[in-house]
């Protein structure tokens, strides 16, 4: 009989697959993209608007830095593709900036980029996710009350549709993310026709004025303002490591499709975010980080949620009730929702390379059902519902932690490539490809210094609004990841077999029968214990109850059990402590000597009869596992109920039989 969560986990997730069916789950180029790149692609939807709610601080005046701060982000955005497409081809294993980094800088930097990388999909996770749900709450602002409720549904979904595997989702996000991209440039498209024919679309906010939180600032204060400006607007670069993580996902050649879909994805998201800030421009579409900040805002501005900027220039091309701006609304949250698979294909893959390094759990290498790494799923689902929760889902304050993390990545991997092709150059003499070697360590020396510069500006510019948390973790990171590589490095070195050592046999066998009623558990654990013929063979019981002690040495003695019964006295009506000590006494000085205990459980079919027998029984195999020179062997007695329950079976499809995978 196949239990209910047996039947709910099937209908979730599907049947499981082979472990020689991973090669069926490699991505083709037009699947990796939505994949790996819905993150850098969905940027464009709140990168610009980051840009113009920081500029409005000063006022409407400061906008005219929006070019300048926007061409600022195309160009690093240009860089970081053109740098990461080298980490693809040198680096195809997966490993991404920690492989690197790891092996070019030392372990240590390399456990920081894994903890900024880790902090990065978090972060992506609950940064998309919240972003989607700005975009359908400005479609549907009476949504807004239960903006978190919603965030950790979505969360819940994208967990279960990774779960299935990667192909699976990869098909689940392709339409939604061409869908986005084909809408964005025809918004575009539109736009730009409509302004050069000299009508040109404007938002419904450009008749706003907004109320500076900073008036009048100085050369300096404008200066740190058009920074912190490009430092948000930075978040347009999210996610663009990724592809760099996932490469053995890729159908082969797999370094070779791995950089062009970063190519795709560095032109796609330039070509899109240029276009939104060039149409935020021509709009006036106007944002400010309160509501109250905007004058000729309508309605109360301290509940309503203003519209998203993507959502106004929409609204301006299209029309506020066209189609075309709902069709733009459904496919701009779906595909930020979606984004959040970005992180959910890169979280598990680096967890499992750092549990394969030993600087993680174990357990997050292994995988699931679906041949997906699902613990690591799991951990991120719950990790960014957290975020999620503390931060009530808002996307201004998740993404003040979003940035530090992501160049912190970026500068250490371009750092280590560099390091790379100077290896590189040791004994190569062909002058194309010394060549060769030399631009790509030009193009990465120019990456790592110019994202190390965007790091420290993000670093100053944002500490202040919630970057610092993300400082405090990445080293608590390092701590706890550097801890458990400690631990599985001593428990290894202390198991490893001592060729020099001379190994010999236990000196005498102590065989304890732990006794509370004589019935068919009982002797079936004496009979089993007394086939392993050991030196000795007691039966111990303790005394918790006289008259159930003496029924049971009555019961003993009548039934002339031939080994020895003996009684514990336990004053405090205790079991794990007495049976302890007489263990200890038993084995006594003699190191050599092995105690092993025959403790008889019952098996049951249904769990709640789990609760009603064998607790004395677990207490006291937890408590044993301490004792040096001390064997548990469980004897377990199957009771009618687990009799009658059948073990779940398996269909195999049609498929399977015709492969000769299984037996028709």
């Amino acid at each position: 009989m196949v239990s209910p969560i047996d039947v709910a986990k099937r209908v979730v997730l599907g049947r499981p697959f082979r472990s020689d069916r991973l090669g069926e789950t490699l991505l083709p180029k037009r699947l990796a993209l939505p994949i790996f790149a819905s993150d850098p692609l969905s940027s464009v939807a709140y990168a610009t608007q980051e840009i113009l709610l920081i500029l409005t601080l000063g006022g409407l005046s400061y906008l005219y830095l929006t070019p300048w701060v926007a061409g600022g982000v195309v160009v690093l955005l240009a860089v970081v593709a053109l740098s990461y497409r080298q980490v693809v081809r040198a680096y195809p294993s997966g490993g991404g900036s920690y492989e690197v980094v790891a092996e070019n800088l030392g372990a240590i930097p390399g456990l920081v980029v894994a903890a900024a990388l880790l902090v990065d999909y978090v972060m992506t996770v609950a940064v998309s996710v919240a972003a989607g749900v700005d975009n359908i709450i400005s479609a549907a602002p009476a949504l807004n009350p239960h903006r978190v409720l919603i965030d950790i549904g979505f969360i819940v979904a994208l967990t279960a549709m990774n779960l299935r595997g990667v192909r699976e989702s990869g098909r689940a996000f392709a339409v939604p993310t061409y869908g986005f991209v084909a809408g964005v440039m025809v918004m575009i498209s539109i736009g730009l026709i409509e302004t050069l024919i000299g009508h040109a679309p404007v938002a419904e906010s450009a008749h706003y004025q907004i109320h500076a939180a900073h008036a009048g600032l100085g050369t300096a204060a404008v200066a740190f303002l058009a920074l912190r400006a490009f430092s948000s607007g930075c978040t347009a670069l999210t996610g663009a490591e990724a592809i760099s993580n996932g490469v053995p996902a890729f159908r082969k050649p797999k370094s070779l499709n791995a950089a062009r879909t970063m190519t795709a994805m560095g032109v796609l998201a330039i070509a899109m975010f240029t276009g939104v800030t060039a149409l935020a421009m021509i709009t006036h579409t106007r944002v400010a980080e309160n509501t109250c900040d905007l004058i000729g805002f309508p309605g109360d501005c301290r509940t309503d949620a203003q519209k998203t900027v993507i959502a106004q220039i929409a609204g301006a091309v299209f029309g506020d009730t066209s189609p075309g701006f709902y069709y733009l609304m459904v496919t701009t949250a779906l595909i930020l929702i979606l984004a959040a698979n970005t992180a959910y294909n890169g979280f598990p893959l680096l967890t499992s390379i750092l549990a394969q390094h030993r600087y993680l759990p174990r357990q997050l290498h292994t995988r699931g059902d679906r041949l997906a790494y699902s613990n690591g799923i799991i951990l991120l689902a719950a990790v960014a519902a957290g975020l999620i929760y503390a931060f009530d889902g808002q996307t201004t304050r998740l993404i003040q932690l979003y940035i530090v993390g992501v160049f912190t990545s970026f500068t250490l991997c371009q750092t280590g490539m560099v390091r790379h092709w100077n290896r590189e150059l040791v004994g190569v003499t062909a002058p194309a490809q010394r060549q060769r070697i030399h631009r790509a360590r030009a193009i990465n020396a120019f990456g790592a210094c110019f994202t190390g510069v965007v790091l420290v500006v993000v670093m100053i510019t944002k500490f202040g609004h919630g970057a610092y948390l993300v400082v405090i973790a990445m080293p608590l990171l390092v701590l706890m990841m550097y801890s458990i590589h400690t631990h599985y490095t001593s428990v290894r070195a202390e198991l490893d077999i001592d060729p020099d050592e001379e190994t010999t046999l236990p000196g005498r066998v102590h065989a304890i029968v732990l006794v509370s009623d004589w019935h068919k558990a009982t002797q079936r654990a004496v009979q089993f214990a007394r086939a392993t013929r050991p030196d000795t063979l007691t039966a111990i019981t303790v005394n918790v109850d006289d008259s159930d002690t003496r029924a049971l040495t009555q019961s003993w003695e009548s039934h002339d059990v031939t080994i020895p019964l003996k009684v514990v006295e336990s004053p405090y009506r205790e079991i794990t402590r007495p049976v302890v000590e007489y263990i200890k006494r038993v084995r006594g000085s003699r190191p050599r000597d092995v105690v092993s205990v025959y403790i008889p459980e019952y098996v049951v079919g249904h769990w709640w009869e789990n609760l009603l027998h064998n607790q004395s029984s677990l207490r006291l195999k937890a408590r044993l596992l301490f004792e040096p020179g001390v064997m548990v062997t469980s004897v377990p007695y199957q009771l009618r109920s687990s009799r009658n329950r059948k073990p779940p079976t398996v269909t195999p499809s049609p498929g399977q039989v015709r492969r000769g995978i299984v037996a028709p």
